[in-house]
Formats: structure tokens, sequence, C-alpha cells
């Protein structure tokens, strides 16, 4: 007498024979003999174990682990994985699900433990990543294939968020600061550029005056009537000033002469 068994493809069936695995099933129905022992014939004992090589989900609960800085965090994970090698599968470990649990949770502590905390607050893909590229070798081992590991939940201790507000805050101050302290400097930067070049557009108007002074200087001395023109300029606008007086000084001996 014999039974038949029907393998969907969602699964694999491996195929005992007398505890020795002689083929892989694929998707189908199979006759499965029954034991017969004989003295002149014995039929072996057969016996299948269906796998099944869907692509499935597997929580790890939160774990409560200590970062590179000494902040205890619980992290959930969730791992998609299937099974590629049925074989490997049932026969390189006793419970390849339990064995992949296991994995990750190892894979997560080494990641972390290399973190600090601002790290896995602001780069949350660098411990998926890590946990993905650990994990994925030492499955395949045992025939799982690893489809992604990402992290699903990460809680911190209860008095985090009052730290992280303060420390939120120091940084919104620090910045304030900086941008005042940046204010104040090119405030200054400008006040001293502006200054810098009132003197030298005072500086060049003085040395203009004194190029102008010399040239009228070198006129004077090259054309004496010049000098007596401007005499005789300023003689004549000092006499339409009421006010103005005139005091000419004469020659001590030409007044001597006079009296004489």
């Amino acid at each position: 007498m014999t039974k038949t068994i029907l393998i969907k493809d969602t699964h694999r069936g491996l195929w005992y024979e007398d505890g020795r695995l002689t083929r892989i099933l694929e998707a189908g129905r199979y006759r499965i003999p029954r034991p017969l022992d004989l003295w002149v014939y014995r039929r072996p004992k057969v016996e299948v174990i269906l796998v099944d090589v869907r692509e499935r989900d597997l929580t790890i609960k939160g774990q409560e682990i200590l970062t590179s800085d000494k902040v205890a965090i619980r992290v959930s994970i969730i791992v998609q994985f299937r099974v590629v090698d049925p074989t490997a599968a049932i026969h390189v470990v006793v419970n390849y699900e339990e064995r992949l649990y296991g994995d990750v949770q190892l894979a997560a502590r080494r990641s972390l433990a290399t973190m600090t905390l601002e790290e896995i607050l602001t780069n949350r893909n660098r411990l998926s990543e890590d946990i993905l590229a650990d994990v994925k070798e030492a499955a395949a081992r045992y025939g799982v294939e690893i489809g992604r590991a990402d992290v699903k939940d990460l809680v911190f201790p209860g008095n985090l968020q009052e730290i992280m507000n303060r420390v939120l805050a120091a940084e919104r101050l620090s910045e304030v600061q900086l941008v005042e302290a940046r204010t104040r400097a090119e405030v200054q930067r400008l006040d001293a550029a502006a200054k810098a070049e009132a003197s030298r557009v005072e500086a060049e108007a003085e040395a203009g005056a004194m190029r102008d002074r010399a040239e009228a200087a070198r006129a004077y001395d090259e054309h004496p009537a010049l000098m007596r023109l401007e005499e005789l300029k300023t003689m004549s606008e000092l006499a339409r000033t009421a006010t103005a007086r005139l005091y000419i000084g004469f020659d001590k001996h030409a007044n001597g002469s006079d009296q004489g």
C-alpha cells in the first residue's frame, strides 16, 4: 500500500530513504510506498520533509543594547528572508529561523557598539546596512537568502528626551551666538574699510593741495608779475570791506630822508 502527498509551488520536499536524503522534490503529486520487510526483500522506509521557500518576515523584538557612548536603547528589527537551499536549511543547522534570529541579534549588537547615540539618530540607515552586510553571508551558509534588514523601532531611556531637548536648545543658542559674532565682525570690517577709504581720500586731497601750492610757488618764482597781480587782487577785495585794515610798512631810511 502507498500514500500520496501533494507539494505546492510554495514548498520543496526532501525525500529520505532510511534516513538518507536521495532527492529534492519540486511541486507535484508523489506516492510514498509503505515500508515492507520480507525475508527476501526489504523496502526502505521513506520520509518526506516539506520546506517553505516563500519570502517571510522575521521580527527581532526589542533588544536593549549599549551604544559606544554607553546609552542603553531598545531596538526592534525586521528581516525579510527566504530559503533558497532546502538541503542546507535542514542539514546545516537545527532550526534555521532560530539561527537567523540569533545572528541578527548579534549583528545589531556589534553595529551599535561602534555607533554613538548621535550617529544612530542621524543615520539609522547605517545600522540597517551593517546588519544586512553582517548577516547575509552567515545566513547563506545554511541556505537562507536575506532580502533586507530594517530597524523597525528605536526606544530610548525615559530621561533621554529631556537631554535631547537641552542639547537642541544649546545648539540653537550656539548658532544664534555664532550669527551675532559674524554680524559684529562684518560690521567692524565694513567700518574699518570706510575709515580707511576716508583717510585715503583725505590724504589724496591734501597731496593734491600741496601739489597745487608747489606749482603756484614755481609759477610765482618764474613769473614775479603773477605775484604782483595776486597782491593787487587781494588789496582790491579788501578795499570793498569797510572794516578791513591795511597796514603798509615804509622804509625807515626813506622816512629819515624826508624829514631832512
